[in-house]
């Protein structure tokens, strides 16, 4: 007894075989290392083999490297019909495709801007019965920003003059596809439709670079590069229109320019001209007119361009110019989603003149609760309608797009 009165009682069987003398933990320290080095190993492993991250955030995508295609040019990057694209236009692919599995089917590749950041471009595959899967969310509104930029296979058509917009196999519009968002209240909204761009190049890239993204852009359909020019609006979030030139009272005198539509031109060449005009790009949600005072007031002359535009699922936004103009006739008749200008906001060229009409407008949306105004892309104009913005969002007016005042019989 004498001998062991400083041994504990019930000692652990292993731990009493252990040297006299030696303190436990010199012994247990190792043993502890070697256990939660096991356990670090496994869990290492059973990570490994699972394919799941720690914690319950978003899903991990599990990207499939697929075999290198051949340089073929980008079929979603189309430079405007007869124009010869540059460089800077097309980017070179810096990765191969690759797709992502049990996701949405789409092609994945990586491209390089200008700047050298990279550009994730997305495409579509087939379904088994050809039909192309839909990058869109159930119930999103319009397009995904990022893919904004990208025309959206089921509204497009290839034909002879290009592609062209076309109602998708289930019942799909450009009108609603290429829309940008809007909050759906019913508070004050003004539109503001900014056109002539793709007619100066630096007078384009100053309109969409300063312009809020809230502003619709119209590119005029005779202008240059308008492929690039959408691709460029898009990414900064506008909706954009296509401009296309009528004849106005005083053809040929006042020439709107190259592929004008006229009266007596007749049906045929006239729907030839207006699917030139629309091959010129893509991703708009309709048509606009540059003058036509003329043409939009002759039902003979404007009734097959109106039954087209209705059969294409866009829609006609009428620049108020012209007293007697038949569209609001036709686009209720025809089911055309629909809208018309409340004024011109830069007849003359001077910035005080243009924020005093600007004030007009939001008079005319305070009584009536939706007002829409247009302007050319002259710098006075661009940058006296991006103050004026600024300030009507902190009097509670939102800016909405075109298509958000748009009457659409389908809604």
């Amino acid at each position: 007894m004498g001998d062991n009165i400083h041994q504990p009682l019930g000692q652990n069987r292993k731990l009493a075989r252990l040297p006299a003398g030696r303190p436990r933990r010199a012994w247990t320290r190792p043993l502890l290392s070697v256990a939660a080095l096991c356990l670090v190993i496994g869990g290492a492993a059973w990570m490994s083999l699972s394919g799941s991250g720690i914690g319950v955030g978003e899903p991990t995508l599990v990207a499939t490297q697929a075999k290198p295609e051949p340089a073929t040019p980008d079929p979603s990057v189309d430079i405007a019909s007869g124009e010869a694209g540059s460089a800077a236009d097309t980017p070179a692919v810096d990765e191969s495709l690759s797709h992502l599995s049990g996701q949405s089917g789409a092609d994945i590749a990586i491209t390089l801007d200008d700047d050298g950041e990279e550009i994730h471009k997305i495409s579509p595959v087939q379904r088994p019965d050809n039909r192309p899967v839909l990058l869109k969310a159930p119930g999103q509104v319009g397009q995904n920003p990022r893919l904004a930029h990208l025309p959206d296979p089921a509204v497009i058509e290839t034909t002879a003059e290009g592609k062209l917009p076309v109602r998708g196999p289930d019942g799909e519009r450009a009108f609603d596809v290429y829309a940008r968002p809007w909050s759906g209240t019913r508070g004050t909204r003004v539109v503001i439709i900014v056109g002539g761009l793709g007619l100066s190049q630096t007078g384009t890239q100053y309109a969409i670079k300063t312009l809020p993204e809230e502003i619709t852009l119209a590119f005029a359909s005779n202008g240059n590069s308008l492929q690039r020019w959408m691709q460029e609006a898009r990414r900064a979030g506008h909706e954009i229109l296509l401009q296309v030139p009528f004849e106005p009272i005083d053809y040929p005198a006042n020439d709107p320019g190259a592929g004008t539509l006229t009266v007596e031109a007749g049906a045929e060449a006239n729907l030839a001209d207006l699917h030139r005009a629309m091959a010129r790009t893509t991703n708009y949600t309709g048509i606009t007119n540059f003058m036509g005072g003329r043409f939009l007031a002759d039902a003979d002359a404007l009734e097959p361009i109106m039954r087209d535009i209705a059969a294409r699922g866009i829609m006609f936004v009428d620049d108020g110019t012209s007293a007697r103009s038949l569209t609001d006739q036709f686009a209720k008749t025809l089911g055309i989603p629909f809208a018309a200008s409340d004024m011109v906001l830069d007849a003359t060229q001077e910035r005080g003149y243009i924020l005093s009409r600007l004030d007009d407008l939001e008079r005319t949306a305070r009584r009536n609760g939706t007002a829409i105004g247009v302007a050319s892309a002259f710098d006075v104009s661009v940058d006296a309608i991006a103050i004026w913005a600024e300030e009507a969002r902190a009097r509670g007016i939102e800016i909405v797009s075109a298509s958000a005042a748009a009457d659409d019989p389908e809604r």
